[in-house]
């Protein structure tokens, strides 16, 4: 078995208070691989953003741990955890006089200098994300006058600029048209495939979740299963997810 990118040994999950620790997933080990593309699903507080933004390293563990190529994820540098892992959350980012091409373009800031000095090779893994996202029109315009759903292509737009091995994606889906999910959906699906990326996107587009992602992370009450999309179809002919049903 190829080594996991991402592995979660008994790791519980949320948000340490004063007096007692909030925990929204407990005891959870699971194994992530490279080119995998990997739906989260669940319904709303279940918990699908604080498992993202704990591998992410932006939410100390409670308990347990989590590895990113062996690694535990505590013991990255800042510098070398932005090489491992982009993230696309559901925060809006705003800033005076930012371009779209401004904030593509700072998904390249862990590979130039301190001065973030952007060279010619830069500015083509730039162009490219621009480009893959359909952002070549909109490049010069304030993040202020894009549109929810152009933004959204301009966050997603800075994770592929920044060239990770693992992409972690938040309802990235949430704003976009009909066509443009689709679209999303087979970007990601291409990457993880031919560049061999791990990839975690949560969504509520529970169709658009079993037509491309591979495997699904299923989320209920302090609970993850890990699913085979295909042979969970295959051999039931649906997926339960909250209490609910999927079918093909």
């Amino acid at each position: 078995m190829i080594d996991a990118c991402i592995s979660l040994k008994n790791a519980s999950l949320g948000y340490a208070q004063s007096d007692k620790d909030l925990s929204v997933l407990s005891n959870i080990t699971i194994d992530l691989h490279a080119g995998e593309l990997i739906g989260i699903a669940g319904l709303n507080g279940i918990g699908k953003s604080t498992l993202l933004k704990s591998i992410g390293g932006l939410l100390p563990l409670l308990s347990g741990d989590i590895f990113i190529d062996g690694i535990s994820v505590s013991k990255y540098p800042l510098a070398h955890l932005a090489k491992k892992i982009s993230l696309v959350l559901t925060e809006k980012v705003s800033g005076f006089n930012l371009t779209a091409y401004d904030l593509v373009s700072a998904g390249q800031i862990p590979y130039t200098n301190n001065f973030h000095h952007l060279k010619n090779e830069h500015k083509l893994i730039i162009e490219s994300a621009i480009e893959s996202c359909g952002l070549t029109l909109h490049q010069d315009k304030l993040l202020n006058e894009l549109s929810d759903g152009l933004f959204q292509k301009t966050v997603i737009a800075k994770s592929l600029a920044q060239q990770t091995p693992i992409m972690l994606l938040d309802e990235p889906s949430a704003f976009l048209d009909y066509a443009s999910k689709h679209e999303l959906f087979i970007l990601l699906k291409n990457l993880a495939e031919k560049d061999k990326k791990c990839i975690l996107v949560s969504s509520h587009d529970l169709d658009l979740l079993v037509k491309y992602c591979t495997k699904l992370l299923v989320l209920s009450e302090n609970n993850i299963e890990l699913i085979n999309t295909s042979e969970a179809l295959l051999n039931k002919g649906f997926i339960e997810i909250g209490g609910g049903y999927l079918s093909a």
